[in-house]
């Protein structure tokens, strides 16, 4: 059994982690495979926390919306740190809130080829407004063509719409070929 580098450093850790999760408010952090078991307790434990701080259910429908999207994302789309067919394609996903705020932050690794295809379709939907966003989901159910993962590209336009905000996202580069893949999606407790 391997012990930990340093337990004292391992404590101090868990304590910054801590500390860190409280000053942000973050309510909910998962690093692993997303699979639908995981989905359905990550919405579940998002339910519960926000019926115990009596969130609205129109909020609360935005936030589980957006939650599955992203992590449904996460389970079609992430790659493998490597070419190994049998590595696993793993994620991390926070849920944070704030006064007037939720915020769902997903993060996993892509390829490099994704980057460019992805940080144009996103600047596309974050240059639309709400009815832009409307007419580019009735045209990519109408003339999109499923990819090679069951997807026909409306996950991030479903998030614009819900959310009703700009998606803010960032690829922070790992290797030459593979990229940290940043989503955060922000919803108002506001209407």
């Amino acid at each position: 059994m391997n012990k930990i580098v340093g337990s004292k450093d391992f404590l101090e850790f868990a304590y910054e982690l801590y500390h860190t999760m409280q000053a942000n408010e973050i309510n909910l952090v998962y690093e692993g495979v997303v699979t639908q078991e995981i989905t359905k307790t990550f919405t579940a434990l998002t339910e519960k926390n926000m019926v115990k701080n009596e969130e609205s259910n129109q909020v609360q429908r935005k936030v589980f919306n957006v939650m599955v999207e992203c992590l449904q994302n996460i389970s079609k789309h992430a790659d493998a740190m490597t070419e190994n067919a049998d590595e696993e394609r793993r994620g991390i996903v926070l849920v944070s809130h704030g006064e007037n705020f939720y915020n769902v932050i997903t993060g996993n690794v892509i390829k490099k080829e994704k980057r460019d295809r992805l940080e144009k379709s996103l600047e596309h939907i974050n240059s639309l407004d709400k009815e832009g966003l409307s007419a580019l989901y009735k045209q990519q159910i109408k003339e999109g063509k499923l990819s090679e993962k069951g997807g026909a590209g409306l996950g991030f336009i479903d998030i614009a719409k819900k959310s009703g905000n700009k998606i803010e996202y960032q690829f922070k580069e790992l290797t030459d070929d593979r990229f940290f893949f940043i989503v955060i999606t922000t919803i108002s407790r506001n209407n």
